[in-house]
């Protein structure tokens, strides 16, 4: 088989799922029951997320990456940006994107391949913004030395064709300023982003990520579909022991984690994957549960609830002879919450799909607003048909896109079945709320500026009465089976409803607060986290895979800061709480109360005394903060000094030690 093939030549821990098999004892943990293989991690999504997450905890534990689609390295509709819209126009069980409606009428798209949505998205590149970072609660210095491990492996400056150019100079001169040339930093005004495809048109994804893993214990099964997590609920509360997940023969395997403390699971299956997972597995509203006959682990009426989905409105712009193709390069970051996007040259190589629209066309999952009652095979059959009779002319140009930050519409998933392969049910509720309406008016209005500046003169001439054409157009242009509204360019606010698409960030059903706490664990269970964009209130940038991908790289801290303990389990931190030193005090309370003294005793003996004060006076003030946080370390910096004070020394001692080398 020519993928397993390319996977195995690429990166030797790929396997398809049927391979799996007890790894050799360097490679995992020692199995727990059943002669299973059992490890400290297990990941249930090889995305865009999961992969520079267990490529990090590699480093020093023994993970198993479960991906239920294949890989990308064979794959040219995902390797090359000219078969960009093929890639999402196959809608085949193998293909690399899964296809979905949501009950809105909008066809959208989920990855199903290692790398997840940096294999079928447009490849923009662009940070989140520092108030985002400041919001979540993150620390900066961590995300800041986590973004560039991944510009460094897959993240490339994009070479402007003239289109991008063009839009480039129409926003500044429709008042997006100032210009901040090429950069990854979210800032206001317009700019050039990263892309991960390099001069070639070569996609580079997260599974490249991948690279910098310890061979030695990772181990990655593509075509494995997690079904459901297992759980022990003997105990006072429940506890993840391991998954299920059939493999690419519809057999059926079961992965164990460790016993080892500290050991979980981290679903990163995405925001459709990551809730629909958790519903099967037992953990949401109760009675949704107990409609499908699912045994309720945990009853959480907020599982899959609050979703979003950015809502996207375009417009094409025709132009006097064919464009170079191109995806998003050039970014206007506005002060009115939305962001002005472009694309251009689609659908004109001989073997594409002819008379595509690019990002808002059928062919590319993008229908839009449809009643569900009108939602027919036959329907959409008839619109391709009748539109592939426009002449191939009328199409050369490209798109100029507005999508809106933060919107306040909100939706939610719920199941239709237990079967982990079908799409859930999901809603949006696109432009519910005024404000979003309201924004995409704004966002329109600059596009009519950008369209009618002197910079796409060298494209066609525009003026008002032709910018009205151009509204009209794009409400035909896109995929609608909505009774059409003649004053769609008179009445901005219906064209925003009536042309409603999506630029795939959806987001939440999983937020931090009601699902999981700060630290992405599961509330109510143990051994159990989220981590990818269903955590998430609002989407990260203009584009959120920089982040996500962040995201994962640094997530490692936050899982392992739980888990200072000696390989023979000597000292249990975090998670459950309850491993003890022989002093008879947990091992959580143990390393923070050293944390602090030796933090003391490290400014003491540093240059700034002044502040053995402010600390001593914050100390009570930090202990409740730890117990709060279930035991988080706010000093990783000084964990090894920590828990060598509670082993050798006791719990009680005072640190007298000089500091590390680094404070002193």
């Amino acid at each position: 088989m020519q993928e397993s093939h390319q996977a195995q030549y690429r990166y030797p821990f790929i396997k398809p799922a049927s391979s799996f098999s007890p790894p050799s004892s360097s490679a995992s943990s020692q199995a727990q029951t059943g002669g299973e293989p059992a490890y400290d991690y297990i990941i249930v999504g090889g995305g865009t997320a999961g992969c520079p997450l267990a490529a990090t905890l590699s480093r020093n534990y023994t993970v198993l990456l479960l991906e239920r689609g294949g890989t990308p390295f064979a794959n040219a509709n995902v390797s090359f940006m000219r078969n960009f819209h093929i890639s999402l126009a196959d809608i085949s069980e193998k293909s690399a994107s899964q296809m979905f409606i949501s009950t809105d009428g909008v066809f959208n798209s989920r990855a199903r391949v290692l790398g997840g949505g940096t294999c079928i998205n447009a490849g923009f590149y662009s940070r989140a913004s520092a108030s985002f970072i400041k919001k979540v609660g993150w620390d900066a210095e961590l995300v800041n030395e986590s973004y560039p491990w991944i510009e460094k492996q897959i993240v490339y400056q994009p070479q402007l064709p003239p289109w991008q150019k063009a839009v480039r100079d129409g926003l500044i001169e429709a008042g997006i300023s100032p210009f901040n040339g090429f950069t990854y930093d979210h800032k206001y005004g317009t700019k050039v982003g990263g892309t991960i495809f390099d001069r070639f048109g070569r996609r580079h994804t997260a599974a490249e990520l991948l690279a910098s893993a310890n061979p030695e214990k990772l181990h990655v099964l593509v075509h494995a579909t997690v079904q459901k997590i297992e759980f022990d609920t003997t105990g006072k509360t429940p506890k993840a022991v391991g998954v299920i997940f059939k493999d690419e023969n519809g057999v059926t395997h079961r992965a164990t984690l460790s016993k080892r403390s500290g050991s979980e699971i981290i679903v990163s299956s995405g925001a459709i994957g990551s809730p629909q997972l958790l519903l099967l597995s037992g953990i949401g509203p109760k009675t949704e549960l107990e409609k499908f006959n699912i045994s309720v682990v945990l009853d959480n009426e907020f599982v899959g609830k609050d979703m979003a989905d950015n809502p996207l409105n375009t417009i094409f712009v025709p132009t006097n002879g064919p464009v170079k193709q191109s995806l998003i390069q050039t970014v206007g970051i506005t002060k009115l919450g939305v962001y002005i996007e472009a694309s251009s040259g689609f659908g004109q190589s001989s073997d594409s799909i002819h008379w595509d629209h690019g990002i808002a066309s059928a062919e590319i999952g993008q229908l839009s607003t449809i009643p569900p009652k009108q939602r027919t095979h036959e329907a959409i059959h008839h619109y391709r048909k009748s539109k592939r009779n426009l002449p191939h002319e009328a199409f050369m140009g490209g798109f100029i896109l507005e999508k809106i930050a933060m919107p306040l519409s909100k939706g939610q998933i719920s199941l239709i079945n237990t079967n982990i392969d079908d799409n859930p049910s999901i809603t949006f509720n696109y432009f519910s709320h005024p404000s979003d309406v309201a924004r995409c008016v704004d966002g329109i209005r600059i596009i009519e500026k950008i369209v009618q500046s002197k910079h796409f003169a060298n494209f066609t001439k525009f003026d008002k009465k032709t910018t009205d054409k151009l509204l009209n157009m794009s409400v035909q242009a896109n995929v609608n089976l909505l009774p059409k509204h003649t004053n769609d360019t008179k009445s901005l606010e219906q064209f925003c409803k009536d042309t409603v698409i999506t630029i795939w960030h959806y987001h939440g059903g999983c937020h931090v607060g009601k699902v999981v706490d700060s630290d992405y664990k599961v509330l109510g269970v143990e051994r159990l986290r989220v981590i990818d964009g269903s955590t998430f209130y609002d989407s990260p940038g203009t584009n959120p895979q920089a982040t996500v991908m962040m995201m994962g790289r640094s997530a490692d801290f936050i899982v392992t800061s739980s888990r200072v303990v000696d390989d023979d389990g000597t000292l249990e931190v975090g998670g459950g709480g309850g491993g003890k030193t022989g002093q008879g005090m947990s091992g959580c309370n143990c390393v923070n109360v050293a944390l602090i003294s030796a933090t003391k005793s490290a400014i003491d003996h540093g240059s700034q005394p002044r502040l053995v004060h402010v600390l001593v006076a914050l100390e009570s003030a930090l202990l409740a903060f730890f117990a709060h946080r279930n035991c988080s370390l706010m000093f990783p910096a000084l964990v090894p000094v920590a828990a060598k004070i509670c082993v050798e020394d006791g719990p009680n001692t005072h640190v007298s030690t000089p500091p590390p080398k680094s404070l002193a």
